[in-house]
């Protein structure tokens, strides 16, 4: 299955990450959560237990090479710098004027919204989005035809004078229902505890400029810190929950939400590791298994979970066999006492 994407921004060599999720060009947090975990219940094994090997292949492929990628992207608590990237691009083709072609009829008719722009676009995206991920066939054609979409929207926005905004819900936090920590923003409204550094930076009160904003979380007050640690316990606990019925995807969310309150928790980038191995994600898998063992190199479960996948790397890498290797043919360390990892790199646990 070809994932070559040639229409829209992708032609000019944009990845067009909102077209992947089938969610507007400023859409919030909240709204990326929600389609990402509309999509992954579509891809994930489970929802097509009748579907053959080579369909779960590609429902596979989409996941880690396309829609994890682009969920990545979108759910950064501070994402202007695509965003800007966007805009430049809408002024981009906006200055080239009649010199894009226009394929799809949806963005043609687009083309000629007049003063219903918005409202045409939205409309015009949900309607696209609603099926985008009925076929997987179908599924980068669609992703083409909102890409277009997006790409007509811009230059017509460009033209006016009007970029891209940052929504508000993309702040640290606002995902999901949870409330900014201490010092953060929420939509409009700035908490009252930042201060000012001497030298005029702006800091979280109780850090050290230059120092990452997550360490001093034991100034926080008890209260404060202790409903944080709440709040991660809680992501955490749906994500072994997620893991344990190979929802991986699911896993992922959770977990990243966690790191947005605790960056430096050690549970949860052990557990991202070993969801993202899981995922066929190695790449990402390594990051955090390297930052779990940077924070703990004794974290037994890190540990594991980086042997597994150094020799899963090895067996794959330059030295290939004549066979491909299956991803059972490593086996994982042992876990004795049904511990370890869980079962998540051999099935259930006993």
């Amino acid at each position: 299955m070809s994932l070559q994407i040639e229409h829209g921004l992708f032609k000019f060599d944009f990845t067009d990450h909102h077209a992947v999720l089938g969610i507007p060009v400023n859409a919030d947090v909240k709204e990326v959560r929600k389609r990402y975990l509309t999509i992954t219940r579509k891809l994930h094994p489970d929802s097509n237990r009748s579907g053959s090997e080579a369909q779960k292949k590609q429902a596979n492929e989409l996941l880690s090479k396309l829609v994890n990628p682009a969920y990545e992207q979108l759910s950064k608590t501070n994402n202007r710098d695509y965003l800007v990237s966007l805009s430049h691009m809408g002024r981009r083709l906006a200055s080239e004027g009649g010199k894009i072609s226009i394929t799809s009829e949806m963005a043609k008719q687009l083309a000629k919204s007049g003063p219903n722009l918005d409202g045409f676009y939205k409309t015009s995206l949900q309607n696209l989005a609603s099926k985008q991920y009925e076929s997987l066939e179908q599924v980068v054609g669609k992703i083409g035809e909102i890409s277009e979409l997006n790409m007509v929207y811009l230059m017509l926005k460009a033209s006016k004078g009007e970029g891209i905004k940052a929504p508000s819900g993309n702040q640290p936090g606002t995902a999901s229902g949870v409330r900014p920590s201490p010092g953060t923003t929420s939509g409009d409204r700035t908490t009252p505890t930042r201060t000012t550094s001497p030298g005029g930076t702006r800091v979280q009160p109780g850090t050290v400029p230059g120092r990452p904003l997550a360490e001093p979380s034991s100034t926080l007050p008890d209260s404060a810190q202790e409903r944080m640690k709440s709040r991660v316990f809680e992501y955490i606990n749906r994500a072994e929950g997620y893991m344990k019925k190979e929802n991986f995807a699911g896993a992922v969310l959770e977990l990243r939400e966690a790191l947005k309150l605790d960056q430096n928790n050690t549970k949860s980038h052990t557990l991202l590791g070993i969801a993202y191995l899981k995922q066929n994600q190695p790449g990402m898998a390594k990051v955090h298994l390297n930052k779990a063992l940077q924070l703990n190199p004794k974290d037994e479960r890190a540990l594991k979970a980086k042997q597994y996948l150094d020799k899963l790397i090895e067996k794959s890498g330059g030295k290939k066999s004549r066979e491909t290797p299956k991803s059972d043919s490593v086996k994982p360390p042992s876990q004795q006492g049904g511990g370890g990892l869980f079962g998540f790199f051999g099935g259930k646990k006993k």
